[in-house]
């Protein structure tokens, strides 16, 4: 058995119950992102388009892989991009300059997530 970490309450599970709680916290999490974030919502929609037209698109299995990683990986920011904003909202809702970084920073992330997406199907569909 191991020892809890001191530094958090909720650490200390290992295990098969550790995987379930991880996976359930995982799907607390989509479930925010799609009730509570447009954007990960419009996201989510952009992927349920592209990724099934990977497979009528002619193009090679790593092509594929790449244009479907591509169109996770702007959710994967989004995800991280409001987690940032709903930090930083918890912590104050007032107007502060490290506050305003923050979320433009998370915000540019998700802007060159799309240029990389726009990017790699321009580069597979018209080489």
């Amino acid at each position: 058995m191991t020892t809890p970490d001191p530094a958090s309450p909720f650490k200390g599970k290992t295990g098969v119950k550790r995987l379930f709680n991880a996976l359930g916290y995982s799907l607390d999490g989509l479930a925010a992102a799609l009730r509570h974030e447009a954007a990960f919502r419009q996201l989510l929609l952009l992927a349920a388009i592209l990724i099934p037209l990977v497979f009528v698109i002619d193009a090679s299995r790593a092509e594929r892989a790449i244009l479907v990683a591509s169109s996770l990986a702007t959710l994967v920011i989004e995800l991280f991009n409001s987690a940032i904003e709903a930090t930083v909202d918890r912590i104050s809702l007032e107007r502060h300059p490290l506050a305003k970084r923050a979320k433009d920073l998370g915000s540019a992330a998700q802007l060159l997530g799309l240029v990389n997406l726009a990017a790699m199907w321009g580069l597979v569909l018209f080489g």
